[in-house]
């Protein structure tokens, strides 16, 4: 578990931040990096004080955690579960931290940064604690007997869904619609899709919190959803474009480890199979004719992925589960247990309510303090001159905002 934790923040620095910056345009290069770097950081030191012991903290009438482990107090080397307390809450924490990056995908390239760093401490205290309660904490989720092994809904649903909302309120970019967003370097993209998939069989079968049968059950199913997914993108993507891409190969990856979190250790490696599988089209449907169809600025394609790849992965929960492979587990519709699908559909609508709600009134009470996205001017340049003053490449020079200005 130890190596699981490491494992699961290597996934956020360097993995989420290499996947996300090779994906902008070189001129947002570290801020979009650094939006991955400082909210583990951020939330790494919320956690410690207070999301910890929100989410996990003695169970308050099944809405939130109570204070018992305010400041990590009571939280020592005694055994929590199946490993140690301290290991358990910097596990988790790991979580919470890669679940605000993940909403940074959404908004690259024109949120403010101090809007960001407020935007991480209130989101991971007021959305995700919560949640994690409500699923993992002994909350009202749990109680009702919704599934999420590792995160469908308190990580993938929540941030992508506040990823759509964000890039909602906060706006377009400038140039949204009149020049196609094209990835300055996909070889750091692939370096950040392949740690990321390294780094998901920690993030996936480490929530098994013991190393035995379950936990080689959830190694399989996380690698044969994710290999499902890339081809399935691979086929679509082919097929629809003439043109396979390694983007899209490795899209598709990602999308098949989203949608098979949820479910990981509660269906069979062949369901995993199709779940991973049909992740692919659920995803290329989101990206290529949702957000066509309605416009909206989702940078990084952050909902596309995460919000809708998740939503499927919750749904097939219960579809797929079985206590075949897990007792803990229920069966879900295909093996005689309907309200086990009913079970994750709540579970479902009320992550996206709460990811819509919470996510907005956070940024419009950051907006009544401090300006949420930057300038025409500080956009066109590209943050990591504009703000940062620390190009990602030598070669990138100072912007003549004269010539990139565009008429109101």
């Amino acid at each position: 578990m130890l190596v699981a934790t490491a494992i699961v923040i290597f996934m956020h620095v360097p993995g989420l931040a290499l996947f996300y910056g090779g994906l902008v345009s070189e001129r947002n290069v570290v801020s979009t990096m650094m939006h991955s770097f400082v909210s583990l950081l951020v939330v790494t030191i919320v956690w410690v004080l207070w999301g910890y012991s929100l989410s996990f903290g003695g169970d308050i009438a099944g809405l939130i955690g109570g204070l018992d482990f305010l400041g990590f107090n009571n939280v020592g080397e005694e055994a929590f579960g199946t490993i140690p307390h301290y290991v358990f809450a910097i596990f988790q924490g790991a979580f919470a931290a890669i679940t605000v990056a993940i909403i940074s995908g959404g908004i690259a390239g024109r949120i403010a940064f101090p809007a960001w760093i407020l935007f991480s401490i209130l989101w991971v205290t007021f959305i995700y604690a919560p949640m994690a309660h409500w699923v993992w904490g002994g909350g009202w989720l749990y109680k009702l007997g919704e599934l999420d092994f590792a995160g469908g809904t308190v990580v993938h649903i929540l941030s992508g869904v506040s990823a759509l909302t964000a890039a909602i309120v906060i706006g377009p970019r400038y140039e949204h619609l009149k020049k196609e967003l094209v990835p300055h370097n996909i070889v750091l993209f692939l370096i950040g899709a392949a740690t990321l998939w390294f780094g998901w069989f920690a993030f996936n079968a480490g929530s098994a919190l013991s190393a035995n049968g379950l936990t080689s059950l959830v190694f399989a199913n996380t690698q044969v959803a994710a290999a499902a997914g890339g081809l399935g993108w691979l086929v679509i993507e082919w097929s629809i474009r003439k043109r396979p891409t390694l983007v899209g190969a490795a899209t598709g990856a990602i999308a098949g480890l989203v949608g098979i979190t949820p479910a990981a250790g509660f269906v069979t490696v062949l369901s995993a199979l199709v779940i991973g599988l049909i992740s692919a089209p659920v995803s290329y449907f989101g990206i290529h004719f949702i957000k066509r169809r309605f416009r909206y600025d989702d940078t990084l394609d952050a909902f596309g992925v995460h919000g809708i790849a998740g939503i499927w992965g919750a749904i097939a929960t219960g579809l797929f589960a079985t206590k075949t492979v897990n007792s803990a587990g229920n069966n879900g519709l295909f093996y005689g247990n309907a309200e086990q699908l009913l079970h994750q559909l709540i579970g479902v609508g009320t992550a996206v309510v709460l990811a819509t709600v919470g996510t907005f009134i956070i940024l419009k009470v950051i907006g009544l303090f401090t300006q949420l996205r930057v300038s025409r001017e500080e956009e066109l340049m590209g943050l990591d001159l504009s703000f940062h003053e620390e190009p990602a490449y030598s070669t990138v020079k100072d912007i003549d905002i004269k010539s990139e200005k565009v008429s109101s």
